[in-house]
């Protein structure tokens, strides 16, 4: 856990230079609540595909709240939360950085800053994460094995190949890879 612990603080302490939209600042991950729109659109992003992914575990009759690297608990399916590692950067996190350099979303008029402190997506910034996130889903990507297929069935095929690997003998857990 240090390990991905310190890799995530190396990852996000260069995430903000890959910003180029003034009226976002980046000052670092915040969550519960998201401090800022650009942790609210991946707090946000995250959690549409964290829910995507428990669905899709669930469906393969796995336990989700049996997990590898996270710590399950009667109210966190934390294998979710294992399976959505590889697939935070190349789905969520450039999506964001894409909306965000392309001024597809703007900083005050598609979020919410509640009196209380925080920062979420307001229906219109949410309509314009969920849109875009779909078509992100729906793109073909070719996968480590040579497949191209569209997002959803790489992360259908992830689960699968998860469940294989803990219900069957095999030499190990192949992960998804960003090609």
């Amino acid at each position: 856990m240090r390990y991905e612990g310190a890799g995530a603080a190396s990852y996000f302490g260069v995430f903000g230079t890959c910003i180029d939209h003034l009226d976002f600042v980046w000052t670092g991950r915040s969550k519960r609540p998201p401090g800022d729109p650009v942790n609210a659109m991946l707090s946000f992003g995250y959690q549409v595909v964290w829910n995507h992914l428990l669905s899709l575990i669930e469906l393969q009759g796995l336990d989700p709240y049996e997990a590898c690297l996270h710590q399950g608990s009667e109210r966190h399916p934390a294998l979710a939360s294992d399976l959505i590692e590889v697939f935070r950067a190349p789905i969520v996190d450039s999506l964001v950085l894409y909306l965000v350099n392309r001024r597809m979303v703007d900083a005050t008029d598609d979020f919410d800053f509640p009196a209380n402190g925080g920062c979420y997506l307001n229906e219109s910034g949410r309509k314009k994460l969920l849109t875009a996130l779909i078509g992100r889903m729906e793109e073909r990507v070719q996968t480590a094995t040579g497949v191209v297929a569209p997002r959803w069935d790489v992360l259908n095929r992830q689960v699968k190949v998860f469940r294989q690997f803990i219900t069957q003998v095999s030499p190990g857990y192949e992960p998804y890879r960003i090609r």
